[in-house]
Parts: structure tokens; sequence; C-alpha cells
């Protein structure tokens, strides 16, 4: 009896456990996605920027070695 009380309770810890596993993956996948759409969103501007100023293309490089 003692044994199936202590399974049970080992069971609803994995289960537990289970379920914050579950939460953190959802939120670094949500948190993964927004990182990709704000690289989409800095590639897009970087090729506006060199369009619209073509000296950017040359000055980005030192200005990133800057930072």
């Amino acid at each position: 009896m003692k044994d199936i009380i202590a399974l049970k309770e080992r069971l609803g810890l994995v289960e537990q456990e289970l379920k914050t596993l579950t939460d953190k993956v959802t939120k670094l996948e949500r948190d993964l996605k927004e990182i990709h759409d704000i690289k989409s969103e800095i590639k897009g501007i970087k090729v506006f920027l060199g369009r619209v100023y073509p000296e950017f293309k040359t000055q980005f490089p030192d200005i990133l070695k800057k930072l």
C-alpha cells in the first residue's frame, strides 16, 4: 500500500515537471519566433537604408565595430 502511495506521489511530481517543461518550451518557441521576426525586420531596414543612403553599406560595418 505504501508503495502505491509513493508511486502516485512520484507520478504527480513527474506530471508537474512535464507541465513546467512544456510551458517553458512553448515560451521559448514564442520567443524564438519573435526573434526571427525581428531579424527579418532588421534585414528589411538594412536593405531600405542601403537603397536610400548608398553610403550606409560602407559605414554600417564600422558602426557595428564601434558597438
